[in-house]
């Protein structure tokens, strides 16, 4: 009984520091969006061409949060 709890406590404690890979690409989206404020700030007339590719890099950076929680998940549910 108590093997089978430890067991299920170390799979929670696992997938709660692989979710810790989610940090990172929320400080960078904030940043990227950041930037890209300041830049439509100085150069309204570039903001459409901004805008794609501040979206773009928040697609990218995301998919690193993405598969964070999907080792998480592996981790909680296959292990």
């Amino acid at each position: 009984m108590v093997e089978g709890s430890l067991e299920v406590g170390l799979k929670a404690l696992g997938a709660g520091l692989a979710m810790v890979g989610a940090f990172g690409p929320g400080i960078g989206i904030g940043l990227l969006v950041q930037g890209a404020m300041q830049a439509i700030g100085r150069n309204p007339d570039a903001a459409g061409q901004i805008q794609a590719n501040m979206i773009l890099g928040i697609v990218f950076t995301e998919a690193i949060s993405i598969y964070a929680l999907v080792v998480s998940l592996i981790i909680l549910f296959v292990l």
